[in-house]
């Protein structure tokens, strides 16, 4: 049979990603280039993407209020895995705006597309906050597609290149410990690259259609004592002083920091809603469905996650 006429090998699926700049994001374009997908990628801004580096991938610029930008990142493809949002806002109507009504505009602007929407355990407490009702919403606006569709609500997330959390280790390394003055609170926690492989697995492998919830396999998730304590080991340091901070004290900083927001200052993340999902006091994984569906173990228990995140940290000059 002459060359030309010989069949042609079928292209590998072309997977669009939103949030790539952002923390979980590169982590996920890694992990799907890993397993040979073409990759569409929407920026919000042109520059340099490091973390990216050896990945080949077309790219998109434009946000989640650019429908022309969306289109052009839908076009043709097989999955789009949404990962984009808002985790704090100057308003919290921005909240719903990012989240909701850009998760609603993408969603209906890839019919057929698998649709992955990576989510957060706040969506289960939709009350506790205007961001945990913003991503409620962005849930619900994906479970009326027609389409093939998947939500993989996150707990904590935690690993290199994260600045939210970067804060809680610079404390524990001088020695002390903050943690909400909350008796029995526990939270479930993963780090970054074990969310973006199952991630990138279920793209692979979908699930069938429904919500799931995903941590590092821990059971009844950890105490910030125990949190704290891993910190420390890994940090190198032999005692870390514990210090709880009463919900009033917290609340009162927060107050601070809604205000300076509302006066055009530097968005903060702790405002009186955080607070609120912060006092929570269950933020354990209830669901384990996907672990079973996709046969996938995560890689980093907390000691080996932590130990590696703080190695990162170093390595990058920030701790």
């Amino acid at each position: 049979m002459p060359a030309s006429t010989l069949p042609r090998p079928p292209q590998p699926k072309l997977v669009a990603v939103t949030g790539v700049t952002g923390f979980v994001g590169p982590h996920l374009v890694s992990a799907l280039a890993r397993r040979g997908f073409r990759l569409r990628l929407l920026i919000r801004r042109w520059s340099p993407l490091p973390s990216l580096a050896g990945v080949e991938a077309d790219m998109v610029l434009g946000d989640l209020s650019d429908e022309a930008a969306l289109k052009r990142l839908v076009a043709g493809a097989d999955a789009v895995v949404h990962a984009a949002g808002l985790i704090k806002a100057r308003r919290p109507d921005d909240f719903m705006r990012v989240n909701r009504d850009g998760t609603a505009l993408l969603s209906a602007l890839a019919p057929d597309a698998l649709f992955v929407l990576l989510s957060s355990l706040a969506a289960r407490e939709p009350q506790l906050s205007p961001y945990a009702a913003s991503k409620r919403a962005a849930e619900e606006v994906v479970s009326t597609r027609s389409g093939p569709r998947l939500t993989v609500r996150a707990p904590a997330v935690y690993g290199p290149g994260d600045r939210e959390t970067l804060a809680y280790f610079q404390t524990v390394a001088g020695g002390l410990a903050v943690r909400p003055m909350l008796r029995d609170a526990r939270l479930s926690l993963i780090h970054v690259a074990d969310l973006a492989e199952a991630v990138a697995r279920a793209v692979d492998r979908p699930p069938p259609p429904s919500i799931y919830e995903i941590d590092d396999g821990k059971p009844d998730g950890y105490t910030y004592r125990e949190m704290a304590a891993a910190a420390a080991v890994a940090l190198g340091r032999r005692r870390v002083r514990s210090l709880a901070v009463p919900r009033p004290v917290m609340a009162t900083l927060a107050r601070v920091n809604a205000l300076n927001n509302a006066l055009g200052g530097q968005v903060q993340i702790l405002t009186p809603a955080k607070v609120a999902e912060i006092f929570h006091r269950d933020w354990t994984v209830h669901d384990r469905r996907l672990v079973a569906a996709l046969d996938w173990r995560p890689g980093h228990d907390l000691a080996s996650g932590f130990r590696e995140t703080i190695l990162w940290y170093r390595q990058a000059g920030w701790l």
